[in-house]
């Protein structure tokens, strides 16, 4: 089963950038929702995202629509288009598209992101998935001004493309051992440090967070640690993601109906991870370090208990109240851990943490915590360029006193609202510093197509993590 994998990362197409069409390939007309286009009898309507297959008896063989021609819609026609093209039955290897003459490297960079990512796929099948589209031709008498842009976009999308392969990987491959060696192996260069601690080095190092969530599992934890240290850097980002490679739920077991997508509850750490690849990639002048704590939370004669009190990196206990809260357990540790140990200037956590978020802001957007109001917009700012959509949240120390412990430091389940009072369990463990927590619990995962984004894990918040860096490079 392990070697009936996708290879990880998938491998994207390719994307040239041109300033003339080559003879043979099969090119394609971008059309704006204004624009009355007729081709071979087929007319386009310009909606954001529709593709019209035309009759091929000439150089044109699709029209995509650009709705309104924002970046938004260059990036869904581009999604469109990806997956029009792989899905025909002799889908072209090389195809070329026409820029309009009033594009921007915007523009170009949005249409790119969309053709990257439209046509991802993930299966494990006895047969090979249908071959997409190899090779994109962006055809532009400017193209030269447009290469750079496409080639940083390709990093953002490998960062997204590669939180979904990790995030879809099957449980039964992907524990935490497996999840901290595909790391080591994906991540790790000459650039970016990968640190893999086992369950010997954690109970050594009184990790009693991650070691409670893990216990109830064949599996034993692990601490994924990466660290990117380049020259000239003046700000450094602690980025802390949820590793939950499986989650029954512990002993507060989950319903069986949606068991199967936890398998996605370690998106948080994927995207942490990616965003590290990312930005070592592109050459950031900031200092990352990462943490990823790993387990499955499994149910077992070692499965910790609600009731039980749990000492943390650190020294602080948390009364546990419901096993199926294990994220904040885990992530507590790697806080206290990272901030301790790195001295970062900035903290940012990432991870699906609670049901809660997905009430309050569906399945599209992220909800951002932050004790810091430029942090936060700094966060709100690197999504929108990163085309993911983030709403702050509040942190209402009116209802801090529900965290407080009666037999330990603090209470880890103390009741609703269930998004909000687990930021703030979460914020007893950042020391004070400017800090920032993502839950993407909605938008981790996708249930139907929407812009770039396929069923199955999303790749949420890589790409802003990676835009957030950009904005403290030096």
């Amino acid at each position: 089963m392990r070697n009936s994998l996708p290879p990880v990362p998938t491998k994207l197409p390719e994307i040239e950038v041109a300033d003339a069409f080559r003879r043979g390939a099969p090119q394609v007309v971008l059309a704006l929702s204004s624009a009355e286009v007729e081709l071979g009898g087929v007319k386009a309507t310009g909606k954001a995202g529709d593709v019209q297959e035309v009759p091929a008896d000439g150089a044109v063989r699709w029209v995509a629509g650009l709705g309104e021609g924002e970046p938004r819609d260059y990036r869904r026609a581009g999604a469109a288009l990806a997956r029009a093209v792989s899905s025909v039955d002799q889908p072209a290897r090389t195809v070329q598209v026409a820029l309009p003459e009033d594009v921007t490297a915007a523009h170009v960079g949005a249409l790119a992101m969309g053709l990257f990512l439209g046509g991802y796929r993930f299966v494990v099948t006895t047969e090979d998935p249908k071959p997409a589209v190899q090779t994109v031709r962006l055809v532009s008498p400017s193209a030269a001004a447009y290469a750079d842009e496409v080639a940083r976009v390709r990093e953002l999308a490998a960062a997204a493309a590669l939180t979904r392969d990790l995030a879809n990987a099957p449980s039964n491959i992907k524990n935490p051992a497996w999840l901290a060696n595909t790391t080591a192996k994906v991540v790790g260069s000459a650039a970016v440090t990968v640190h893999v601690r086992d369950e010997k080095w954690l109970a050594d190092n009184g990790f009693g967070g991650v070691l409670a969530v893990g216990g109830g599992s064949d599996s034993p934890p692990r601490l994924i640690e990466l660290e990117y240290r380049p020259r000239g850097a003046k700000t450094h980002l602690l980025f802390v993601g949820k590793g939950i490679t499986f989650d029954t739920g512990g002993l507060s077991v989950k319903p069986a109906d949606g068991m199967h997508l936890m398998r996605t509850d370690m998106a948080g750490g994927a995207a942490v991870i990616a965003s590290v690849r990312a930005i070592a990639a592109l050459g950031l002048a900031v200092r990352v370090t990462a943490l990823v704590p790993a387990a499955e939370n499994h149910v077992s004669g070692g499965s910790y208990r609600p009731g039980d009190i749990v000492r943390h990196y650190g020294g602080r206990t948390t009364e546990v109240g419901n096993t199926d809260a294990e994220g904040r357990m885990v992530m507590a540790d790697a806080l206290a851990y990272g901030i301790q140990t790195y001295k970062p200037d900035l903290v940012v956590d990432a991870a699906t943490l609670t049901g809660a978020m997905k009430v309050s802001l569906g399945l599209r957007t992220g909800g951002l915590f932050s004790t810091d109001d430029d942090l936060a917009a700094a966060v709100i700012a690197a999504g929108t360029r990163a085309g993911e959509s983030w709403w702050r949240m509040p942190l209402v120390d009116d209802y801090a006193s529900g965290i407080e412990g009666e037999l330990g430091d603090v209470r880890q389940a103390p009741g609703g609202p269930g998004g909000i009072m687990a930021a703030l369990f979460l914020r007893e463990f950042t020391a004070g510093l400017p800090w920032a927590h993502l839950d993407i619990a909605g938008p981790a995962r996708a249930d139907k197509t929407y812009d770039d984004v396929v069923p199955g894990a999303s790749g949420f918040a890589a790409r802003t993590l990676v835009e957030l860096a950009a904005s403290y490079s030096a």
